[in-house]
Protein backbone atom coordinates (compact mmCIF):
# COMPACT_ATOMS: atom_id res chain seq x y z
CA UNK A 1 0.00 0.00 0.00
CA UNK A 2 3.03 2.28 0.83
CA UNK A 3 4.03 2.23 -3.03
CA UNK A 4 0.36 3.65 -4.45
CA UNK A 5 -0.47 7.25 -4.78
CA UNK A 6 -1.74 8.65 -1.88
CA UNK A 7 -5.67 8.87 -2.38
CA UNK A 8 -6.65 12.26 -3.63
CA UNK A 9 -8.54 14.16 -0.83
CA UNK A 10 -12.43 15.61 -1.60
CA UNK A 11 -14.99 17.24 -0.29
CA UNK A 12 -17.77 14.75 0.27
CA UNK A 13 -20.50 16.81 0.27
CA UNK A 14 -19.89 17.68 -3.23
CA UNK A 15 -19.60 14.25 -4.17
CA UNK A 16 -22.59 13.69 -2.58
CA UNK A 17 -24.45 16.03 -3.93
CA UNK A 18 -23.22 15.47 -7.69
CA UNK A 19 -23.60 12.03 -7.24
CA UNK A 20 -26.98 12.68 -6.11
CA UNK A 21 -28.03 14.72 -9.17
CA UNK A 22 -26.30 12.30 -11.06
CA UNK A 23 -28.73 9.26 -10.11
CA UNK A 24 -32.14 11.46 -10.63
CA UNK A 25 -30.80 12.92 -13.98
CA UNK A 26 -31.05 9.44 -15.37
CA UNK A 27 -34.74 8.90 -14.41
CA UNK A 28 -35.19 11.94 -17.02
CA UNK A 29 -32.99 9.98 -19.54
CA UNK A 30 -34.89 6.71 -19.21
CA UNK A 31 -38.59 8.44 -19.23
CA UNK A 32 -37.28 10.30 -22.42
CA UNK A 33 -36.71 6.45 -24.15
CA UNK A 34 -39.59 4.03 -22.08
CA UNK A 35 -42.23 6.63 -21.36
CA UNK A 36 -45.22 6.56 -23.49
CA UNK A 37 -46.03 9.49 -23.33
CA UNK A 38 -42.78 11.32 -23.73
CA UNK A 39 -42.67 12.33 -27.18
CA UNK A 40 -46.80 12.87 -27.53
CA UNK A 41 -46.96 15.59 -24.66
CA UNK A 42 -44.89 17.88 -22.32
CA UNK A 43 -45.07 16.38 -19.04
CA UNK A 44 -44.70 19.82 -16.91
CA UNK A 45 -47.96 21.21 -19.16
CA UNK A 46 -50.64 21.85 -16.62
CA UNK A 47 -53.12 21.12 -18.74
CA UNK A 48 -52.18 16.98 -19.55
CA UNK A 49 -49.94 15.75 -17.12
CA UNK A 50 -50.46 14.18 -14.01
CA UNK A 51 -48.76 15.29 -10.59
CA UNK A 52 -46.49 12.44 -10.74
CA UNK A 53 -45.36 12.73 -14.59
CA UNK A 54 -44.56 16.87 -13.76
CA UNK A 55 -42.68 16.13 -10.24
CA UNK A 56 -40.89 13.12 -12.26
CA UNK A 57 -39.79 15.63 -14.79
CA UNK A 58 -39.68 18.77 -12.35
CA UNK A 59 -37.35 16.61 -9.88
CA UNK A 60 -35.21 16.61 -12.94
CA UNK A 61 -35.09 20.29 -13.09
CA UNK A 62 -31.97 19.88 -10.22
CA UNK A 63 -29.48 18.40 -12.04
CA UNK A 64 -28.01 20.61 -14.85
CA UNK A 65 -27.31 23.62 -13.31
CA UNK A 66 -26.18 21.75 -9.47
CA UNK A 67 -23.89 19.76 -11.61
CA UNK A 68 -22.94 23.21 -13.81
CA UNK A 69 -22.58 25.26 -10.43
CA UNK A 70 -20.22 22.37 -8.95
CA UNK A 71 -18.40 22.37 -11.82
CA UNK A 72 -17.54 26.19 -10.88
CA UNK A 73 -16.58 25.26 -7.65
CA UNK A 74 -14.45 22.27 -8.70
CA UNK A 75 -12.71 24.44 -10.52
CA UNK A 76 -11.71 27.05 -7.79
CA UNK A 77 -10.40 24.35 -5.69
CA UNK A 78 -8.59 22.80 -8.63
CA UNK A 79 -7.10 26.51 -8.84
CA UNK A 80 -5.95 26.47 -4.95
CA UNK A 81 -3.25 24.32 -5.96
CA UNK A 82 -2.65 25.42 -9.15
CA UNK A 83 -0.89 28.75 -10.98
CA UNK A 84 -3.78 31.10 -12.68
CA UNK A 85 -2.32 29.97 -16.04
CA UNK A 86 -2.14 26.13 -15.34
CA UNK A 87 -5.53 26.55 -14.00
CA UNK A 88 -6.70 28.90 -17.04
CA UNK A 89 -4.54 26.17 -19.36
CA UNK A 90 -6.25 22.91 -17.85
CA UNK A 91 -9.83 24.71 -18.06
CA UNK A 92 -8.97 26.03 -21.76
CA UNK A 93 -8.10 22.02 -22.70
CA UNK A 94 -11.18 20.22 -20.86
CA UNK A 95 -13.53 22.84 -22.11
CA UNK A 96 -12.82 21.89 -25.87
CA UNK A 97 -12.43 17.94 -24.71
CA UNK A 98 -15.89 18.64 -23.65
CA UNK A 99 -17.29 19.96 -26.78
CA UNK A 100 -15.67 17.42 -29.46
CA UNK A 101 -17.10 14.55 -26.73
CA UNK A 102 -20.58 16.34 -27.03
CA UNK A 103 -20.45 15.84 -30.63
CA UNK A 104 -18.80 12.73 -31.08
CA UNK A 105 -19.31 10.17 -28.65
CA UNK A 106 -22.62 12.10 -26.70
CA UNK A 107 -24.31 12.99 -29.82
CA UNK A 108 -24.34 9.46 -31.44
CA UNK A 109 -25.28 7.46 -27.75
CA UNK A 110 -28.77 9.59 -27.67
CA UNK A 111 -28.84 9.09 -31.39
CA UNK A 112 -27.23 5.42 -32.27
CA UNK A 113 -26.66 7.53 -36.05
CA UNK A 114 -23.03 6.52 -37.29
CA UNK A 115 -23.55 8.83 -39.75
CA UNK A 116 -24.11 12.09 -37.63
CA UNK A 117 -27.41 13.17 -38.88
CA UNK A 118 -28.23 15.13 -36.03
CA UNK A 119 -25.51 16.44 -33.35
CA UNK A 120 -27.37 17.77 -30.49
CA UNK A 121 -26.03 20.65 -28.66
CA UNK A 122 -26.73 19.66 -25.04
CA UNK A 123 -25.27 19.74 -21.49
CA UNK A 124 -21.51 18.66 -21.94
CA UNK A 125 -21.33 21.22 -24.37
CA UNK A 126 -22.56 24.06 -22.30
CA UNK A 127 -20.35 22.40 -19.86
CA UNK A 128 -17.55 22.58 -21.94
CA UNK A 129 -17.75 26.35 -23.80
CA UNK A 130 -18.60 27.52 -20.45
CA UNK A 131 -15.28 26.06 -18.98
CA UNK A 132 -13.61 27.72 -22.23
CA UNK A 133 -15.11 31.11 -20.92
CA UNK A 134 -14.28 30.32 -17.06
CA UNK A 135 -10.42 29.29 -18.03
CA UNK A 136 -10.35 32.83 -19.75
CA UNK A 137 -11.72 34.66 -16.99
CA UNK A 138 -9.75 32.71 -13.73
CA UNK A 139 -6.89 35.74 -14.31
CA UNK A 140 -9.58 38.63 -13.67
CA UNK A 141 -9.96 39.47 -10.03
CA UNK A 142 -12.42 37.55 -7.97
CA UNK A 143 -15.00 40.48 -7.76
CA UNK A 144 -14.88 41.07 -11.63
CA UNK A 145 -15.76 37.09 -11.97
CA UNK A 146 -18.67 37.53 -9.23
CA UNK A 147 -19.97 40.50 -11.40
CA UNK A 148 -19.90 38.58 -14.30
CA UNK A 149 -22.17 35.75 -13.18
CA UNK A 150 -24.16 38.00 -11.63
CA UNK A 151 -24.91 40.08 -14.34
CA UNK A 152 -25.20 37.13 -16.36
CA UNK A 153 -27.41 35.13 -14.06
CA UNK A 154 -29.85 38.32 -12.98
CA UNK A 155 -30.10 39.82 -16.14
CA UNK A 156 -30.15 37.77 -18.97
CA UNK A 157 -33.87 37.33 -19.50
CA UNK A 158 -34.16 40.53 -20.39
CA UNK A 159 -33.07 39.30 -23.50
CA UNK A 160 -36.93 37.38 -23.79
CA UNK A 161 -38.43 40.45 -25.00
CA UNK A 162 -36.28 41.10 -27.93
CA UNK A 163 -36.55 37.19 -28.75
CA UNK A 164 -40.15 37.28 -28.07
CA UNK A 165 -40.53 39.92 -30.36
CA UNK A 166 -39.29 38.28 -33.35
CA UNK A 167 -41.19 35.12 -32.37
CA UNK A 168 -37.99 33.10 -31.56
CA UNK A 169 -36.49 33.34 -35.39
CA UNK A 170 -33.27 34.64 -34.17
CA UNK A 171 -29.99 34.38 -35.69
CA UNK A 172 -28.09 30.72 -35.21
CA UNK A 173 -25.08 33.21 -33.21
CA UNK A 174 -28.20 34.37 -30.84
CA UNK A 175 -29.57 31.06 -30.61
CA UNK A 176 -26.35 29.72 -29.69
CA UNK A 177 -26.04 32.38 -27.01
CA UNK A 178 -29.06 32.50 -25.86
CA UNK A 179 -32.70 31.53 -26.97
CA UNK A 180 -31.72 27.63 -27.50
CA UNK A 181 -35.18 26.44 -28.27
CA UNK A 182 -34.14 23.04 -30.00
CA UNK A 183 -34.25 24.22 -33.58
CA UNK A 184 -32.48 22.24 -36.33
CA UNK A 185 -29.53 24.07 -38.65
CA UNK A 186 -28.20 22.65 -41.67
CA UNK A 187 -24.87 22.16 -41.87
CA UNK A 188 -24.16 19.61 -44.50
CA UNK A 189 -26.72 17.91 -46.72
CA UNK A 190 -28.77 15.99 -44.63
CA UNK A 191 -26.96 16.90 -41.29
CA UNK A 192 -28.06 19.10 -38.90
CA UNK A 193 -27.15 20.44 -35.92
CA UNK A 194 -29.36 20.77 -33.00
CA UNK A 195 -29.10 23.50 -29.95
CA UNK A 196 -30.97 22.54 -26.60
CA UNK A 197 -28.57 24.59 -24.68
CA UNK A 198 -28.00 27.72 -24.77
CA UNK A 199 -24.61 28.84 -23.00
CA UNK A 200 -24.66 32.07 -21.91
CA UNK A 201 -27.10 31.32 -18.70
CA UNK A 202 -24.80 28.22 -17.65
CA UNK A 203 -21.92 30.16 -18.01
CA UNK A 204 -23.10 32.78 -15.80
CA UNK A 205 -24.05 29.87 -13.36
CA UNK A 206 -20.56 28.31 -13.38
CA UNK A 207 -19.22 31.35 -12.98
CA UNK A 208 -21.00 31.69 -9.41
CA UNK A 209 -20.37 28.44 -8.64
CA UNK A 210 -16.99 29.11 -9.31
CA UNK A 211 -17.86 32.05 -6.82
CA UNK A 212 -18.81 29.82 -3.88
CA UNK A 213 -15.68 27.62 -4.32
CA UNK A 214 -14.06 30.32 -1.92
CA UNK A 215 -16.81 29.22 0.67
CA UNK A 216 -14.94 25.95 0.67
CA UNK A 217 -11.31 27.04 0.94
CA UNK A 218 -9.40 25.03 3.86
CA UNK A 219 -9.31 28.37 5.93
CA UNK A 220 -13.02 28.46 6.20
CA UNK A 221 -14.80 27.73 9.27
CA UNK A 222 -17.16 24.72 8.44
CA UNK A 223 -19.83 26.51 11.15
CA UNK A 224 -19.64 29.76 8.74
CA UNK A 225 -19.50 27.59 5.46
CA UNK A 226 -22.59 25.64 6.33
CA UNK A 227 -24.60 29.10 7.40
CA UNK A 228 -23.43 30.72 4.19
CA UNK A 229 -24.79 28.30 1.91
CA UNK A 230 -28.10 27.76 3.90
CA UNK A 231 -28.57 31.34 3.59
CA UNK A 232 -27.70 31.88 0.50
CA UNK A 233 -30.68 29.49 -0.63
CA UNK A 234 -32.86 30.51 1.35
CA UNK A 235 -32.55 33.69 -0.03
CA UNK A 236 -32.76 32.09 -3.83
CA UNK A 237 -36.31 30.51 -2.60
CA UNK A 238 -37.31 33.93 -1.14
CA UNK A 239 -36.35 35.37 -4.52
CA UNK A 240 -38.06 32.70 -6.61
CA UNK A 241 -41.23 33.02 -4.74
CA UNK A 242 -41.26 36.59 -4.71
CA UNK A 243 -40.40 37.04 -8.61
CA UNK A 244 -43.10 34.38 -9.45
CA UNK A 245 -45.81 35.84 -7.36
CA UNK A 246 -45.05 38.74 -9.54
CA UNK A 247 -45.27 37.33 -12.18
CA UNK A 248 -43.36 39.64 -14.42
CA UNK A 249 -39.38 39.59 -14.94
CA UNK A 250 -37.60 36.16 -14.67
CA UNK A 251 -39.02 33.43 -16.65
CA UNK A 252 -40.41 34.05 -19.84
CA UNK A 253 -43.79 32.80 -19.74
CA UNK A 254 -46.19 33.62 -16.79
CA UNK A 255 -48.09 31.40 -14.47
CA UNK A 256 -51.89 31.29 -15.39
CA UNK A 257 -54.44 30.14 -13.02
CA UNK A 258 -56.18 26.59 -14.26
CA UNK A 259 -59.45 24.52 -13.41
CA UNK A 260 -58.08 23.28 -10.44
CA UNK A 261 -56.03 24.16 -7.35
CA UNK A 262 -53.35 21.36 -8.56
CA UNK A 263 -52.62 22.79 -11.60
CA UNK A 264 -52.45 25.91 -10.50
CA UNK A 265 -49.64 25.00 -8.52
CA UNK A 266 -48.06 22.91 -11.30
CA UNK A 267 -48.36 26.15 -13.34
CA UNK A 268 -47.13 27.96 -10.89
CA UNK A 269 -43.84 25.93 -10.42
CA UNK A 270 -43.49 25.03 -13.89
CA UNK A 271 -40.07 27.21 -14.83
CA UNK A 272 -38.43 27.75 -18.05
CA UNK A 273 -35.02 25.21 -18.44
CA UNK A 274 -34.47 26.35 -21.86
CA UNK A 275 -32.49 28.39 -21.39
CA UNK A 276 -32.65 28.22 -17.64
CA UNK A 277 -34.17 31.35 -16.57
CA UNK A 278 -33.81 33.22 -13.52
CA UNK A 279 -36.50 31.43 -11.89
CA UNK A 280 -35.72 28.22 -12.87
CA UNK A 281 -31.90 29.04 -10.91
CA UNK A 282 -33.18 29.71 -7.76
CA UNK A 283 -35.80 27.15 -7.48
CA UNK A 284 -33.09 24.79 -8.40
CA UNK A 285 -29.61 26.01 -6.81
CA UNK A 286 -31.75 27.06 -3.39
CA UNK A 287 -32.82 23.77 -2.11
CA UNK A 288 -29.21 22.37 -3.98
CA UNK A 289 -26.49 25.25 -1.29
CA UNK A 290 -29.11 23.99 1.49
CA UNK A 291 -28.63 20.39 1.11
CA UNK A 292 -24.79 20.67 0.08
CA UNK A 293 -24.33 22.22 3.79
CA UNK A 294 -26.75 19.83 5.91
CA UNK A 295 -24.31 16.85 3.65
CA UNK A 296 -21.31 17.95 5.43
CA UNK A 297 -21.16 15.84 8.34
CA UNK A 298 -23.56 13.32 6.88
CA UNK A 299 -21.98 9.84 6.29
CA UNK A 300 -23.70 6.59 6.03
CA UNK A 301 -24.75 3.83 3.87
CA UNK A 302 -26.39 6.23 1.88
CA UNK A 303 -23.64 8.38 1.09
CA UNK A 304 -21.50 6.11 0.60
CA UNK A 305 -23.69 4.49 -2.38
CA UNK A 306 -24.20 8.04 -4.23
CA UNK A 307 -20.92 9.93 -3.44
CA UNK A 308 -19.38 7.13 -6.44
CA UNK A 309 -21.39 8.34 -8.73
CA UNK A 310 -20.54 11.76 -7.84
CA UNK A 311 -16.62 11.35 -7.68
CA UNK A 312 -16.83 9.87 -11.53
CA UNK A 313 -19.10 11.85 -13.18
CA UNK A 314 -17.87 12.14 -16.84
CA UNK A 315 -17.69 8.15 -16.60
CA UNK A 316 -21.13 7.68 -15.32
CA UNK A 317 -22.41 9.61 -17.51
CA UNK A 318 -21.47 8.52 -21.01
CA UNK A 319 -21.99 4.86 -19.77
CA UNK A 320 -25.63 5.59 -18.50
CA UNK A 321 -26.73 7.28 -22.01
CA UNK A 322 -25.08 4.18 -23.96
CA UNK A 323 -26.97 1.34 -21.71
CA UNK A 324 -30.25 3.42 -21.49
CA UNK A 325 -30.38 3.41 -25.56
CA UNK A 326 -29.03 -0.60 -25.43
CA UNK A 327 -32.04 -1.35 -23.33
CA UNK A 328 -34.45 0.60 -25.72
CA UNK A 329 -33.24 -1.22 -28.77
CA UNK A 330 -34.02 -4.56 -26.68
CA UNK A 331 -37.47 -3.43 -25.50
CA UNK A 332 -37.99 -2.54 -29.23
CA UNK A 333 -37.52 -5.80 -30.97
CA UNK A 334 -39.13 -7.48 -28.07
CA UNK A 335 -41.93 -4.92 -28.16
CA UNK A 336 -42.79 -6.21 -31.86
CA UNK A 337 -40.67 -3.16 -33.89
CA UNK A 338 -38.82 -4.19 -36.55
CA UNK A 339 -36.45 -2.69 -39.22
CA UNK A 340 -39.23 -0.40 -40.95
CA UNK A 341 -39.70 1.38 -37.96
CA UNK A 342 -35.89 1.85 -36.54
CA UNK A 343 -36.12 5.65 -38.26
CA UNK A 344 -39.04 7.59 -36.78
CA UNK A 345 -39.71 11.31 -35.96
CA UNK A 346 -37.71 10.96 -32.78
CA UNK A 347 -34.43 12.22 -33.70
CA UNK A 348 -33.22 8.66 -32.06
CA UNK A 349 -33.03 5.64 -33.63
CA UNK A 350 -34.94 2.35 -32.30
CA UNK A 351 -37.45 4.89 -30.25
CA UNK A 352 -41.08 5.63 -32.16
CA UNK A 353 -43.14 7.93 -31.58
CA UNK A 354 -45.98 5.42 -30.28
CA UNK A 355 -43.56 3.27 -28.13
CA UNK A 356 -43.13 2.78 -24.26
CA UNK A 357 -44.40 1.67 -21.13
CA UNK A 358 -46.08 2.84 -17.91
CA UNK A 359 -44.34 5.57 -15.55
CA UNK A 360 -44.25 2.61 -13.24
CA UNK A 361 -41.77 0.47 -15.40
CA UNK A 362 -39.53 3.45 -16.24
CA UNK A 363 -38.91 3.82 -12.39
CA UNK A 364 -38.02 -0.04 -12.53
CA UNK A 365 -35.94 0.19 -15.70
CA UNK A 366 -34.29 3.62 -13.76
CA UNK A 367 -33.20 1.59 -10.61
CA UNK A 368 -32.00 -0.77 -12.19
CA UNK A 369 -29.62 0.94 -14.76
CA UNK A 370 -28.56 2.86 -11.40
CA UNK A 371 -27.59 -0.35 -9.63
CA UNK A 372 -25.99 -1.57 -13.08
CA UNK A 373 -23.49 1.20 -13.59
CA UNK A 374 -22.76 1.23 -9.63
CA UNK A 375 -20.07 -1.89 -10.05
CA UNK A 376 -18.28 -0.01 -13.02
CA UNK A 377 -18.54 3.39 -11.08
CA UNK A 378 -16.91 1.83 -7.85
CA UNK A 379 -14.24 0.16 -9.90
CA UNK A 380 -13.56 3.63 -11.73
CA UNK A 381 -13.65 5.92 -9.20
CA UNK A 382 -11.14 3.36 -6.88
CA UNK A 383 -8.42 3.77 -9.68
CA UNK A 384 -8.75 7.11 -10.87
CA UNK A 385 -8.17 7.72 -6.72
CA UNK A 386 -4.87 5.66 -6.47
CA UNK A 387 -3.56 6.48 -10.00
CA UNK A 388 -2.12 9.81 -11.73
CA UNK A 389 -2.08 8.94 -15.06
CA UNK A 390 -2.67 12.66 -16.89
CA UNK A 391 -5.61 11.17 -19.06
CA UNK A 392 -7.89 11.01 -15.33
CA UNK A 393 -8.53 14.11 -15.29
CA UNK A 394 -10.48 14.37 -18.61
CA UNK A 395 -12.54 11.28 -18.09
Amino acid sequence: MDQLPAVKKRIQSIDVLRGIVMIIMALDHVRDYFHNDAFQHDPLDPATTTPLLFFTRFITHFCAPTFVFLAGTSAYLIGLQKTKAALSSFLLKRGLWLILIEMVVISLAWTFNPLYNTIIFQVIWAIGISMVLLGLAVRLPYGVIFAIGALIVLGHNSLDYPEAAHNHTVPFIWDLLHDARFDNYTFAPRHSLVIAYAFAPWTGIMFMGYCAGKLFAPTVDTIKRQKALVSIGLGLIVMFVALRLLNGYGNPLPWTPQQTGMATFLSFMNVHKYPPSLMYACITLGPSLIMLALLENVQNRFTDFVKVFGRVPFFYYVLHLYLIHILTVIAFYVSGYGAKDIVSPSPFLFRPIQFGYSLGVVYLIWAFVILALYPLCRWYNKYKSTHSQWWLSYL
